[in-house]
């Protein structure tokens, strides 16, 4: 078996973190299967060893199962916790109930101080999330958060966020994007440039579309019963909002023929090496089913190497033919498909 190779890092507010996340989101349903608890927290123990400390995403039980992980570690400071506070419905986010939210993640992952609070707010109308993050930056200078980031919010609201709450009060924001979805690019990208922010980016792989066992293939069935929520989700995306199947199919062959020039890397390798080469983003978050399937030595394999002008040129020749570029108006900006 290959050794994974050392992830990259990068620095992250007050942290130096790997340029690979796993992402636990999968834990929150049996829709992704399920497997005992002991061997999630296994699976997180041998990605720690490996490099891969960094665990996003902890909704249902995951935060539970990354405290206890976490406490089982003899540096339990060795790994980095990026959990959410999401609010969906109307909340008056006084200073006790913003750290309320914050102490039962806390509690329940069994730390101190959070890692990384990521903030989501569900309503643009309702500007109360600015009072919402200054109690979360407050609780930041307290020592109960070590760093702010945002989730799915747009350019025009984080670079309102970064400009109220003033230099380096803001250190992420968590959206989707990939070689199908590019509507970052439109804006994104020069808020994070302007306020010194990252991308911690999701939906990178599409569900798992953006891999060799997609290439050749007939169109799955939407209905069939046979694919997973995040499947459902990017099919979705890419026969309706992005192009067809037919053009995604070009693209595959593309990225097979990318990958073989750089020896013999997969599909997915060429597709997150194309993220993680835009210099605004942090890191890619890969959503593990952990204990189910394993491919941590293939996503090792997207460093030590980056995508030369002809790779991005042939790229660009199928994204030229796709919707990508007007997704930012059909869908609407990062997070609009939440909203």
């Amino acid at each position: 078996m290959t050794t994974p190779n050392a992830p990259e890092t990068f620095s992250l507010g007050s942290s130096v973190v790997p340029r690979l996340w796993t992402g636990l989101w999968q834990l929150s349903s049996n829709a992704w299967g399920s497997v005992p608890a002991s061997k999630v927290r296994a699976e997180m123990r041998r990605y720690a060893e490996l490099g891969y400390t960094a665990f996003a995403d902890h909704y249902g039980s995951a935060e539970i199962l990354y405290g206890q992980f976490r406490d089982s570690l003899a540096v339990p400071g060795s790994v980095f916790g990026a959990t959410k506070w999401c609010v969906f419905r109307s909340l008056d986010p006084t200073s006790g109930v913003v750290k309320a939210a914050v102490q039962e993640r806390l509690d329940r992952m069994r730390v101190s101080h959070l890692d990384l609070l990521q903030f989501h707010w569900q309503d643009y109308n309702d500007k109360r999330y600015l009072d919402a993050l200054e109690h979360l930056k407050q609780l930041k200078e307290d020592g109960v958060i070590s760093n702010i980031g945002l989730c799915n919010f747009d350019a025009i609201r984080t670079d309102e966020i970064c400009t109220e709450l003033g230099p380096r009060a803001i250190v992420s924001n968590q959206v989707q994007f990939s070689i199908i979805d590019t509507r970052p690019l439109h804006g994104m990208n020069h808020v994070c440039e302007k306020h010194g922010i990252r991308l911690l980016t999701y939906g990178t792989l599409c569900g798992g579309f953006l891999a060799d066992q997609w290439l050749n293939q007939p169109e799955p069935d939407l209905y069939s019963g046979n694919l997973t929520p995040s499947q459902r989700k990017y099919l979705d995306v890419i026969t309706n909002a992005w192009g067809n199947w037919d053009l995604f199919q070009s693209l595959l062959a593309v990225l097979r023929n990318i990958g073989d020039r750089h020896g013999g890397l997969s599909i997915a390798n060429i597709a997150t090496r194309w993220v993680l080469d835009h210099p605004f983003v942090g890191a890619v978050i890969v959503g593990a089913r952990l204990g189910l399937s394993d491919h941590l030595s293939e996503n090792s394999r997207v460093f030590g190497f980056t995508l030369t002008d002809a790779d991005n040129s042939e790229i660009e020749n199928i994204l030229k033919r796709s919707n990508g570029y007007r997704m930012i108006v059909t869908m609407g900006d990062c997070g609009a498909e939440y909203r």
